[in-house]
C-alpha cells in the first residue's frame, strides 16, 4: 500500500440500530415490583434522566446489532464492505470469548481478509476503538475502517438492584473513517487508572465450563460520578490544547451516555449550553460502548450535526478508562 504522509482520517459516515423491544421506566418498573423491588419513573428520572431504553432479543447478541449499524453507516458513506480494509469493535459484551465479536461482524458482512478485533475499554470503548483507528489510518495501515460499539448490556444487570439495572440498554452504533487529505480527526487521548476497577465491574469468569465469581454488574455510583465529572473536564480541555482550540469553538458536545447530572456537570465546567450537548441517555439509557456512535448518529439524522461541525466525544468507563476525540465532522 502506498501513500503520502502527513495523512488524516475523516468520518465518511455514520449508522446506529436500536432492538425493536423499548421499555419505558413504567414498563421496567412493573417487571421490577413483581421481583419485589420497589422503583418508579419519578425516581429513575430524578436520578439519572432516563425514561426508556431498549433490550436485545435473548438470540440477538452484540454483533447482531453492530452489523445492522455498519450497514447505516457503510450506506452513508456510500461504500460497501468490500471497501472496508479494518475493524475494530468496542464491546464489553461480546458473543462469545472468542472469536472477537469483530471477527463475527466480518463474517456477517461476508467479507475477509482485513484486520477485525475488539476493544475493550467499557463505557469509553468507541473513544478508544475510534482513537486506534484513526492511528492506524494516519499510520498507512489501512485506508477505510468500520469503528463500531455494541452492546447488549441487559445480559449482565443484576435486576434485584434497582441502583444498576435502571440505568442499562442494548444498542449499536458506528462509523466508517477513511483517509482524507484534511484533518477529520484533530486530536485525541486515552487514559486509564488501575486503581479505580473496583467501583464498576462485572467480577466473574468462566473456568471449567463454569462461571467464577458474580457475573453481573456492580457499581459504586457515587465514586463513579466523582470520577467521571473532573476527568471528563480535564481531558476535553486537553484535547483542545493539543489542538490549538477553545472551548468556545466546540459546536456539538457528545459525551458518553451515562447520567444526565454528569454530561450537565461537563457541560457547566466547559462553559457549554446543554444546547449544545446532544442527549440520547432519555431515551437510550446507558449504551456502554455504543452510546457515543449512537448519539453521533442521532445529531447527524436529526438535523442537527452538520458538515464542518468541531465535535467533541468523551468518555469513562470501567477499568477506570476515559478519554476524548475533538474531530471536524
Amino acid at each position: 500500500m502506498t501513500s503520502t504522509f502527513p495523512r488524516y482520517s475523516r468520518i465518511a459516515g455514520t449508522g446506529s440500530y436500536l432492538p425493536p423491544r423499548r421499555l419505558s421506566n413504567a414498563e421496567l418498573a412493573a417487571e421490577l415490583a413483581a421481583r419485589g423491588i420497589e422503583t418508579s419513573d419519578e425516581w429513575i428520572v430524578e436520578r439519572t434522566g432516563i425514561r426508556a431504553r431498549h433490550f436485545a432479543a435473548p438470540d440477538v447478541g452484540s454483533s447482531d446489532l453492530g452489523v445492522a449499524a455498519a450497514r447505516q453507516a457503510l450506506e452513508a458513506a456510500g461504500c460497501s464492505a468490500s471497501d472496508i480494509d479494518l475493524i475494530i469493535v468496542a464491546t464489553s459484551t461480546p458473543d462469545m470469548v472468542f472469536p472477537s465479536t469483530a471477527a463475527l461482524v466480518q463474517q456477517k458482512l461476508g467479507v475477509h481478509g482485513c484486520p477485525a478485533f475488539d476493544v475493550q475499554a467499557v463505557c469509553s470503548g468507541f473513544v478508544y476503538a475510534l482513537t486506534v483507528a484513526d492511528s492506524m489510518i494516519r499510520a498507512g495501515s489501512a485506508r477505510r475502517a468500520l469503528v463500531i460499539g455494541a452492546e447488549v448490556f441487559s445480559r449482565i444487570l443484576d435486576f434485584n438492584d434497582r441502583t444498576t439495572c435502571v440505568l442499562f440498554g442494548d444498542g449499536a452504533g458506528a462509523v466508517v473513517l477513511e483517509a482524507s487529505e484534511t484533518p477529520g480527526v484533530v486530536a485525541t487521548e486515552l487514559h486509564a487508572d488501575g486503581r479505580h476497577v473496583g467501583i464498576l465491574c462485572v467480577p466473574g469468569h468462566v473456568s471449567g465450563g463454569q462461571v467464577l465469581g458474580d457475573p453481573l454488574l456492580k457499581m459504586d455510583g457515587q465514586a463513579v460520578f466523582k470520577l467521571a465529572v473532573g476527568v471528563l473536564e480535564e481531558v476535553a480541555r486537553s484535547v483542545l490544547g493539543k489542538a490549538g482550540r477553545g472551548a468556545e469553538e466546540i459546536d456539538w458536545l457528545i459525551p458518553h451516555q451515562a447520567n444526565i447530572r454528569i454530561m450537565q456537570g461537563t457541560a457547566r465546567k466547559l462553559k457549554l449550553p446543554m444546547g449544545k450537548v446532544i442527549v440520547t441517555v432519555d431515551q437510550h439509557g446507558n449504551t456502554s460502548a455504543a452510546s457515543i456512535p449512537l448519539a453521533l448518529d442521532h445529531g447527524v439524522r436529526s438535523g442537527r450535526i452538520a458538515r464542518g461541525d468541531t465535535l467533541m466525544l468523551e468518555g469513562v468507563g470501567g477499568g477506570f478508562t476515559w478519554g476524548a476525540v475533538l474531530l471536524d465532522f
